[in-house]
């Protein structure tokens, strides 16, 4: 590409592929396990959390671009590749991904975490009293549960769930029935943990483990008596677990649960082996899943890092893991005064997770569920766990007879169950639960309380960035924001009514709206601030997102670039758009902040002609979110607290030279190194909000 002349905006070569910019992110959360700065056990997190993140992305993009091969799509993206094109490129990015993750785990994390006392020890270490012990766990654990299949024509090939741990076995000789055995397959009990903690008395150091696989492995004799094994190799298959529901049915939620079924059996989309398989048993595990050559990764280790996160949390060393953390408590609610409406109505509260507590949220919840004035409660739950104290809230609020409504959405991918499981629990309550729009994911988080004080009534709103997940408010960083101002709650009531009813759209007062109002209304500040910088004036964009990827919203941020406008994104993992490309987006810098919290905020200021205007949204800016499902975006109009978001969510971030990577316009990204006084975001938020206990 050839910067020096016109170029359209919407050329393929100004923009990068979601897929390989979500690999992208996958090698920074790798590079947290490989960071020595980083506590022990919480680089083990992070090499847990990077298996994890690429389960999903097999399962979901790798899949849904082999969908496309298999249908003779050529459709193309922004970035002009074909499906063809990116599975190429995604194969040798992973393979290069896979060997970066083993190499940590082998030579980096296995021998640091020995030198502190936590051994997994292999086969060949196992003492004799180790060996009697495991055998003995063997026998009262693990035979009892194990099914071995011998394959022949009476015995087909199993259907084997996906993600699974399984060993493929090669035997010689014959079964008590006279019969030729070749090949067997044997699944490890999805009941038992994957480490194996051996007992203080036999242990090799304060934390001895040994792979459930390992014992399998030691014992697999025990399941062929009279048999030779030739072979016995790990496995693990990856399904396709999109899932492809007809929403016209009358009744989504069972229509759900029957592909929740068939999710664990869908198409193969990879299989990972143990290095030293021979290659005659991944020809034929290849030929029954119906897979190619690329599709195979041969791992040197277990075939699933993720179950290894087990021992993150059952080790007790406060000095290998982050420091205990506190978080604090918003001034409003530091005041005598319990009664959470009273704090509302003196003035907007504003909380910035995990730093502030999310109990002033559950706390209003609890206390709707019982004040007597409180006539209705209206929430969404995208994310949310079954058995919380915000469930249990709104069960209390309906057996006091108070309309409780909660707009719960099926579909949040791999948390379908869940909220099946949730949604039965709070229908039973008398909760009247709806399951959003047809064709659109219901992605807002809001909640909406009414309340008779004496002749009027008061709507209580409570408006998020994240999800109302009790457990992952401790460690995802959100805003959220508790108003009773008339303009913003009649607007939180009209989008209840819409996601509730059939009526047609009414315009919101100061909240934009997807899929109605929110693209436009980005793009509209956005080219508001290249108008006042060709007019000469100050322009200024910073966005904090999860994602960008949306092409007209990248193509107004290059013409805004192009017009003199400052625009800093702070985006943590997707991002199709490429900063620093001379006479296009020169002005425009992307970066992507991790560390101990995993950044979540979505968050939007545009300098406005001076006026500022700060916007917190749960959507990102991407095509999903913006054009395809139900989200909110609402203002941040008290003038202190837009100013408190731009001095705690945006501009630390922007100063980050610890966990702060930088894009470049080749679509890769180099991690910032600090120089002189080192600027961590998340540690001067937990000192500036929080309580930190220790700092070490």
């Amino acid at each position: 590409m050839n910067t020096e002349e016109a170029i359209a905006l919407d050329h393929p070569d100004l923009y990068i592929n979601r897929d390989l910019s979500m690999l992208e992110f996958n090698r920074r959360v790798l590079a947290m396990a490989g960071d020595e700065s980083v506590p022990l056990l919480e680089r083990l997190r992070f090499l847990c959390i990077c298996t994890s993140n690429m389960d999903e992305f097999f399962e979901v993009r790798v899949a849904i671009q082999k969908q496309k091969v298999a249908m003779g799509s050529v459709q193309v993206g922004a970035d002009g590749l074909t499906s063809s094109d990116i599975l190429h490129r995604v194969r040798d990015q992973v393979s290069d991904l896979v060997e970066q993750q083993y190499q940590i785990l082998n030579n980096d994390l296995l021998p640091n975490m020995r030198e502190e006392g936590i051994h997994f020890l292999h086969r060949a270490e196992w003492t004799e009293e180790q060996q009697n012990w495991i055998h003995k766990f063997f026998k009262r654990e693990l035979l009892p549960l194990l099914t071995p299949i011998g394959l022949d024509p009476a015995h087909p090939f199993p259907r084997l769930l996906s993600k699974i741990l399984n060993f493929m076995i090669a035997l010689e000789g014959k079964d008590a029935f006279g019969r030729e055995s070749s090949y067997a397959i044997v699944q490890a009990p999805r009941s038992l943990p994957r480490m194996i903690r051996l007992p203080d008395d036999i242990a090799t150091s304060e934390h001895s483990y040994v792979f459930l696989s390992s014992i399998i492995h030691a014992h697999v004799d025990d399941l062929f008596p009279g048999m030779k094994i030739k072979y016995c190799h790990q496995f693990r298959i990856t399904r396709n677990s999109e899932m492809d529901v007809d929403e016209e049915l009358s009744d989504l939620k069972q229509a759900i649960a029957g592909e929740l079924l068939e999710r664990r059996f869908g198409k193969a989309v990879r299989l990972e082996v143990s290095n030293h398989c021979p290659k005659e048993l991944t020809d034929y595990l290849l030929q029954q899943f119906g897979v190619q050559d690329v599709d195979l990764y041969r791992v040197h280790g277990p075939v699933n890092l993720y179950r290894m996160a087990l021992v993150c949390d059952e080790v007790d060393r406060p000095d290998l893991k982050f420091p205990p953390f506190e978080a604090g408590i918003p001034a409003a609610f530091k005041k005598d005064d319990n009664d959470i409406f009273k704090i509302i109505r003196d003035g907007n509260v504003l909380l910035h997770h995990p730093f502030q507590s999310f109990m002033p949220v559950v706390e209003l919840l609890k206390q709707a569920a019982s004040d007597p004035n409180v006539l209705a409660i209206k929430q969404t739950l995208y994310r949310a766990v079954p058995d919380s104290p915000i469930v249990d809230a709104l069960i209390k609020a309906a057996r006091a007879n108070k309309e409780v409504v909660a707009v719960i959405e099926l579909r949040a991918r791999f948390n379908e169950q869940d909220n099946i499981t949730l949604a039965t629990r709070l229908s039973a309550a008398g909760v009247q639960v709806v399951y959003g729009v047809v064709g659109y994911k219901t992605h807002c988080k809001m909640m909406l309380i009414v309340r008779r004080e004496g002749r009027i009534m008061r709507r209580y709103v409570h408006l998020g960035t994240g999800n109302y997940h009790t457990v992952t408010t401790r460690f995802y960083t959100d805003f959220g924001l508790l108003s009773c101002e008339p303009d913003l709650t009649e607007d939180v009531h009209r989008v209840f009514q819409q996601l509730t009813g059939m009526g047609r759209l009414s315009k919101l007062k100061t909240m934009l709206q997807a899929p109605f109002s929110l693209h436009s209304g980005i793009i509209e500040r956005i080219n508001f601030e290249a108008a006042n910088a060709r007019a000469g004036g100050t322009a200024r964009i910073i966005a904090k997102m999860n994602g960008l990827e949306e092409p007209k919203v990248i193509q107004a941020l290059y013409q805004a670039s192009q017009a003199g406008v400052k625009i800093d994104l702070i985006v943590r993992g997707i991002c199709c758009l490429r900063p620093g490309i001379k006479g296009i987006s020169e002005n425009i810098r992307v970066r992507s902040v991790l560390g101990r919290f995993l950044e979540h905020t979505r968050v939007f200021y545009f300098h406005n002609g001076g006026e500022a205007e700060v916007l917190c949204s749960s959507a990102d800016w991407m095509n999903r979110n913006l054009l395809r499902r139900v989200e909110t975006c609402f203002p941040i109009r008290d003038k202190k607290q837009a100013r408190d978001i731009l001095k705690s969510g945006l501009r630390p971030y922007l100063a980050d030279n610890v966990g702060a990577w930088n894009l470049r316009k080749d679509g890769q990204y180099y991690r910032v190194k600090s120089s002189g006084k080192e600027r961590n975001a998340q540690k001067e938020l937990m000192h500036l909000l929080g309580k930190l206990y220790s700092d070490s």
